[in-house]
């Protein structure tokens, strides 16, 4: 696992993720294409993340697992976080000290437009992949949630 800091355009919001996955995700979901413009390439930060600025962070409760954030201020899209887990997916390019890392898996393949494609070599999941996945993992929560009412 990697280590590094990272900062919002204004510098506003100051975010220190101690465990980054150095091999790192792109979503083609039309959502992430959406959001920034292009990908969504994302590191894997998991839950020990240091955020300095919450007051400068807006969310956006995006789909039935996830939220995302960006500062208020400048605009910079800080993370993709995880309801069940808290987990946080942070966009690669705010770390300007991530080295050795690599892309490992594209999720949303299957809408991957003509205009762009990648030379690496990666897993990937479809659209329909990735909708099991959650709906498996949100219907889990809600039994464990069901359960715990019993």
């Amino acid at each position: 696992m990697l280590k590094a800091k990272a900062r919002c355009l204004c510098g506003a919001v100051n975010i220190t993720a101690n465990q980054i996955n150095p091999k790192f995700t792109v979503c083609h979901c039309d959502d992430c294409r959406g959001w920034g413009g292009a990908p969504f390439f994302a590191v894997q930060c998991g839950t020990e993340v240091i955020i300095e600025g919450q007051d400068h962070i807006k969310h956006y409760d995006s789909s039935a697992w996830a939220s995302r954030g960006f500062c208020s201020d400048c605009g910079t899209h800080l993370f993709y976080q995880l309801k069940e887990t808290g987990a946080y997916n942070m966009p690669v390019g705010i770390f300007s000290d991530l080295n050795e890392i690599e892309m490992d898996m594209q999720y949303f393949s299957d809408q991957r437009p003509d205009y762009y494609c990648f030379s690496n070599q990666t897993k990937e999941m479809t659209r329909a992949e990735i909708m099991a996945y959650f709906a498996s993992a949100v219907a889990s929560t809600s039994d464990t949630m069901t359960d715990k009412e019993s």
